[in-house]
């Protein structure tokens, strides 16, 4: 199982409604039929406000949440409210690899999409498996 985690911090300035409507795309992501489970939640004590928790089984299934047409709508709306962006992946997967291949299927994302990659280079900061400076 790899377990996808996003972190964020919003910008001063999102509304109410602007967040309600960001996690609702990021509640439709936990519904994606390859996500095995999914956790949205506030963070507290930390420099982020929200984290989310996708639980995949495996490659195949990251690709296709990175890939799925949620994904990316959420992407399209998420990302010009927030002011910070974390992704890590936690998994019990063995393989000395998973890093490297983690790496590639986001190169892969961003080969495919150049819009992204404008959302996410606009982004004050960009940590973690998926951050560009990781995978250009």
């Amino acid at each position: 199982m790899i377990y996808h985690t996003n972190r964020m911090s919003l910008k001063s300035n999102v509304t109410q409604e602007q967040l309600d409507e960001a996690m609702r795309r990021f509640r439709e992501q936990g519904a994606m039929p390859m996500v095995k489970s999914f956790f949205l939640g506030r963070e507290h004590g930390t420099e982020f406000d929200w984290a989310a928790v996708f639980v995949l089984e495996d490659l195949d299934a990251y690709w296709e949440y990175l890939t799925h047409p949620s994904h990316a709508k959420s992407q399209e709306y998420g990302v010009p409210l927030m002011e910070k962006f974390e992704a890590f992946d936690i998994s019990d997967d063995p393989d000395t690899e998973l890093t490297s291949k983690i790496a590639d299927l986001q190169r892969r994302n961003y080969e495919a999409d150049p819009h992204l990659v404008t959302l996410m280079s606009g982004l004050a900061s960009h940590t973690g498996s998926s951050a560009l400076s990781h995978t250009e």
